[in-house]
């Protein structure tokens, strides 16, 4: 009798200790699975903003270059548009105006990233045509800028009046020369806008005021400033009586100057520039250069934005923003009017 006794208080004590255990296993195991499930919500509250937080407009602008100070101040232009309007860009252009086939990949890349809308100036529109028919499709608006795009697909093009101004460099040139004599054009390219632009505008000037005046040669430098020495060095050593020249953009200028002075020819040839940068600001102040004529680069940045935003807002926008140019020289390269515009 003591000894069933005994063995039932054992059973008992082992069936109590296991009901325990059991318990607290259970109670922890609801604990973790309450701590599993308020968690989850505040993770969710967490990321929840994150993921709603509206992205800033993004436009890329991919120019005709990088290297010429011409560029930097159009960037200059489209980030002050860019702040104003709160809205992301990115600004590149290949090293040099030569490059067709590596702004082709920017401009391909940058389609890739789905923007709201692009900025470009053409190096060659033909070879871009067909991304920017893809652009179109996607509803993407295109702003030209500078050259701009030889197109109706760009919704607007902010841009000099090359064709006027250049026909302003050539009025300018004949004054110089006494309307008579030998000239030549360096441009620093036939596939652009701009190149194309400037080469006519100052061409059809001269055959149509000008009689006496004969253009001798024209090449094509890529705005290369040694590449435009040497054609201008050819120039001048086929043409010993060649009396001016026209460089049609900055780097085509500089190469011009450069030949000039490497051949001893200061004060016998008048040369004429487009655009400014410190070069050729100083071959002006000191007489190398007769003058030249300046844009608005910063104005040609800030359009080319502005004009992009307008756009994706469904605003109405003029065909062509016309962003003016000037004629300085050593009297006026300092006036109030003019400084502004220029850039070292």
């Amino acid at each position: 009798m003591h000894k069933r006794t005994k063995k039932f208080a054992v059973a008992s004590s082992l069936l109590l200790l296991t009901t325990i255990v059991l318990g607290a296993c259970g109670a922890k195991t609801t604990d973790t699975k309450t701590a599993a499930t308020t968690a989850a919500p505040a993770a969710s509250t967490t990321a929840a903003p994150a993921a709603a937080k509206p992205d800033k407009i993004y436009i890329p602008v991919i120019s005709k270059g990088f290297q010429h100070q011409f560029w930097q101040a159009v960037k200059q232009g489209a980030e002050k548009a860019a702040k104003e309007f709160n809205v992301e860009i990115t600004f590149e252009g290949p090293e040099t105006e030569t490059q067709v086939d590596k702004q082709i990949e920017m401009l391909q890349a940058a389609l890739g990233k789905k923007p709201a809308a692009i900025a470009f100036a053409a190096l060659d529109s033909k070879a871009a045509t067909p991304l920017l028919e893809k652009a179109k499709a996607g509803k993407i608006p295109v702003i030209g800028f500078d050259s701009g795009v030889d197109s109706d697909i760009p919704v607007t093009t902010a841009a000099t009046d090359n064709k006027a101004a250049a026909a302003l460099a050539a009025d300018k040139m004949a004054s110089l020369i006494g309307n008579e004599g030998e000239i030549a054009l360096v441009v620093h390219d036939q596939t652009s806008r701009t190149g194309i632009d400037r080469r006519d505008g100052f061409t059809n000037r001269i055959k149509e005021k000008y009689p006496n005046i004969k253009i001798v040669d024209t090449q094509y430098g890529g705005g290369d400033q040694l590449k435009s020495t040497d054609l201008a060095k050819a120039i001048i050593q086929a043409h010993p009586s060649i009396k001016g020249f026209f460089g049609a953009n900055e780097g085509s200028a500089i190469g011009v100057i450069n030949a000039v002075t490497e051949l001893k020819k200061d004060g016998k040839i008048t040369v004429i520039g487009y655009d400014s940068g410190k070069q050729q600001m100083d071959a002006i102040r000191s007489g190398k250069m007769a003058g030249a004529i300046t844009q608005d680069p910063i104005g040609i940045g800030y359009w080319s934005v502005k004009a992009a935003v307008q756009s994706i807002k469904g605003e109405t926008v003029p065909k062509s923003i016309d962003t003016g140019f000037h004629w300085y020289d050593k009297t006026n390269i300092d006036a109030a009017d003019i400084k502004p515009l220029l850039y070292e």
